[in-house]
């Protein structure tokens, strides 16, 4: 009975990882719905956001990035795209259509929408479509190491002094919190050793389950309010972040419409899914009301869209029987 007890977590766990996109989706839903608890789990959101780093850097595997690395022109391209030509596409249409007049948190959320590399969870997701999450590994990997030197750049041009932090104090923050997050991995798959982290893959995704529900409740503070007092204006912003989703996504599949559909599609899904996380933990945790409302909304599109994607994803690339999740 006792040992029944000890491995019965770790068994929810490992159930829980097989069955991720649908956890994942499912969990921002019911993140929505528990309003009680987000003002408590708020604070926390940056720990959330660096829990998930280190689950992410214990995931890395290093022999498919290596060879991922020996061909650097693609991955180059990728992240000059989703760092700098996204952002920068983003700051010219602002000022094209006259948004940079209005509030600083419309900017700031701009920013914070296309400045970040995609969401931690982008390799396990392009796994479950049975496409290469090697390429969607390297992809995040060289995105966030790139992040400290281009998101300050970019966070200059689009707020200039309107910026919460200073672009060095910006891309000290990032260097700190993934410095941090990938020392702490190395600590503990040294500690537990490279067999153990590989049989508790699903544990592994199943922990990462659960602290994206935690990050949900946390990002949905004030949302269920919002669409009470302002339903009309709260569903129009959610409907624009998965529109702004779906439009660097389709831009994405355009410019690497040379490349094999496989890889234009892993790069697509990654530029559409942006670690907007990561941003606000480098912020302090925290941004004005109307920026803070975008970044909750914005969950939305980036939990659902492995659902979503999954049909389209697996015909684009020619493949045609989904596999079990």
């Amino acid at each position: 009975m006792g040992k029944y007890l000890i491995t019965l977590p770790f068994s929810a766990l490992g159930w829980i990882g097989q069955r991720g996109a649908a956890a994942v989706a499912i969990s921002v839903v019911i993140g929505m719905l528990l309003p009680a608890f987000s003002s408590y789990a708020r604070p926390y959101l940056s720990e959330a956001v660096f829990v998930l780093l280190v689950l992410a850097f214990m995931r890395v595997d290093t022999a498919a990035i290596l060879l991922r690395l020996k061909r650097p022109t693609l991955l180059l391209a990728s992240t000059l795209w989703m760092l700098l030509a996204l952002p920068l596409l983003a700051v010219v249409l602002v000022h094209a259509t006259g948004l940079i007049a209005l509030r600083p948190e419309v900017m700031l959320a701009v920013f914070i929408a296309t400045a970040a590399p995609s969401v931690m969870s982008a390799p396990a997701f392009i796994y479950l479509m049975g496409l290469d999450g090697a390429l969607s590994l390297t992809v995040l990997v060289i995105g966030i190491m790139a992040t400290p030197l281009t998101a300050p750049l970019i966070g200059v041009l689009m707020l200039g002094p309107d910026l919460p932090l200073s672009s060095l104090d910006l891309g000290l923050h990032l260097a700190l919190l993934l410095g941090g997050s990938y020392g702490t991995a190395w600590i503990i798959r040294k500690l537990a050793g490279e067999a153990r982290i590989s049989t508790a893959r699903y544990q592994i995704d199943g922990l990462n389950v659960m602290v994206l529900f935690f990050f949900a409740i946390a990002a949905m503070d004030g949302v269920a309010a919002s669409f009470l007092e302002r339903p009309v204006f709260t569903t129009v912003i959610a409907a624009l972040t998965f529109v702004l989703a779906f439009t660097q996504i389709v831009l994405t599949l355009l410019v690497f419409s040379k490349s094999s559909r496989a890889d234009a599609f892993v790069i697509a899904h990654s530029s559409g899914a942006r670690n907007m996380g990561l941003l606000v933990a480098a912020l302090g945790g925290t941004l004005p009301d109307a920026a803070w409302l975008w970044f909750a909304l914005a969950q939305l599109p980036i939990y659902t869209l492995p659902y979503i994607l999954r049909p389209f994803g697996r015909r684009y690339c020619g493949l045609v029987q989904a596999p079990s999740t």
